[in-house]
């Protein structure tokens, strides 16, 4: 496999940018290798800038949920963008959008468009904080929730891969507020209110923790935060930036039967464009400016092309439902080749796959990290010599898009047999 033309990119890119990247996965030290340039994606493939074409489950890290390149999405765009990119104003579509999502998900009464799933969490958290009078909140380990200081303790993904869950350049005062719990394990938050009555603001958690590969919640334990939440007065916020509109219309908390007082979500919202969006209970979302006390804004918030690409995408899985059944059915597919050819550990749900390299149950943090990383890399190095794109992290999750047909799992799965040692 030639990389010529992305060893040259990556050379430029060093000279001017922090690693040579803008965000730090990418930058593919964990397995050892100079970064791939992609060129240009068209439904479950990309290409790379010396011309590979590779099978994606990366997806843009999740919202290519209709495919790269959907027709109806660029076509959309298109005509939209003639009409100018950005105003700073009010527009037709943010309000469109807004009702879209507000008819179709009961949880979700009030929304307000941001322009990333960081953006969206942070503004959650300040939200719970200013409804509750509180100061504290409950994250859990190996779930990440964006890079806003107070969520940078214990996150995964990213900060997992490189061994360093926490950032430098966050103050002890930011740090200080944040509680961390143990992903499935209910004991561990009660514990936690126990020993700060009165001052936790919120629980905040991923549905399914995909940030430390796919971990879903074990029975009851969601169930088990909302009723904790509802006793101590607590806000629950669902971060859905991952699951929101990919396991279902209406995410997890649908597909899952979880009610969420706050839920954030990331960019799928907006069909893959630079977007982000925080929802939940009229009383609570009504606390934000210019309505309430609690100050979040953004100049690009409700982008027109953004809204425009959104709405395509919505619309199209609102007007298809059994494109989540295709989604799961490929996800199982999957599920069950992988766990045939490795015999490790496979959690799969709908079309989120994670492959541990341990034959162990993985159901935390403490369970993912004890998986075989260095195996990862030369797997991951075979799958792209075999045009098999995943992300170059163990972390992370594989996400099937709609594009995906039977042919094209056997054809991974074929990969995985061919390279598997």
């Amino acid at each position: 496999m030639k990389t010529t033309r992305s060893s040259e990119l990556f050379e430029r890119a060093k000279l001017v940018m922090p690693g040579g990247v803008n965000s730090p996965v990418r930058a593919y030290r964990s397995v050892g290798m100079t970064p791939l340039f992609i060129e240009r994606a068209k439904g479950n493939r990309i290409w790379d800038a010396d011309g590979n074409e590779y099978i994606d489950f990366v997806g843009s890290w999740g919202p290519m949920i209709l495919g790269h390149a959907d027709d109806d999405v660029l076509a959309a765009i298109g005509e939209r963008m003639q009409k100018g990119l950005s105003f700073g104003a009010c527009a037709e579509l943010e309000v469109e959008l807004a009702e879209l999502v507000v008819e179709n998900i009961p949880h979700v009464e009030r929304i307000r468009m941001v322009n990333s799933g960081t953006e969206a969490t942070m503004s959650a958290l300040r939200i719970a904080r200013g409804y509750t009078g509180r100061n504290k909140i409950v994250k859990f380990e190996g779930c990440y929730h964006g890079h806003s200081d107070g969520l940078l303790v214990k996150a995964g993904s990213g900060a997992m891969t490189f061994g360093n869950p926490d950032s430098a350049g966050v103050t002890k005062g930011a740090a200080a507020d944040t509680l961390v719990a143990s992903y499935n394990d209910l004991d561990s938050v009660k514990a936690l209110f126990a020993g700060n009555p009165g001052e936790i603001a919120c629980v905040i958690v991923e549905p399914v923790a995909a940030n430390m590969g796919v971990v879903p919640p074990a029975e009851g334990f969601l169930a088990g935060l909302r009723e904790l939440c509802t006793k101590e007065g607590a806000l629950l916020i669902i971060d859905e930036v991952i699951t929101g509109f990919r396991l279902a219309f209406g995410g997890a908390c649908q597909s899952l039967g979880i009610e969420p007082d706050l839920v954030t979500y990331g960019k799928i919202i907006g069909g893959g464009m630079p977007v982000g969006a925080y929802g939940g209970k009229k009383e609570i979302m009504e606390t934000v400016s210019p309505t309430g006390p609690v100050y979040q804004a953004g100049t690009l918030s409700g982008n027109p092309i953004a809204m425009t690409a959104g709405l395509v995408t919505l619309k199209k899985l609102l007007a298809d439902p059994s494109v989540y059944v295709h989604l799961n059915d490929m996800g199982e597919r999957l599920a069950a080749g992988l766990r045939e050819i490795t015999g490790c550990t496979v959690n799969q749900i709908g079309s989120l796959v994670g492959l541990f390299l341990t034959d162990q149950p993985v159901r935390s943090y403490a369970d993912a990290a004890k998986a075989d990383t260095e195996k990862f890399t030369a797997l991951f190095r075979g799958l792209l010599e075999e045009g098999v794109y995943i992300a170059p992290s163990p972390f992370e999750s594989m996400f099937i898009s709609a594009p995906f047909t039977e042919a094209d799992v056997d054809q991974v799965l074929a990969a995985y047999r061919k390279v598997w040692k």
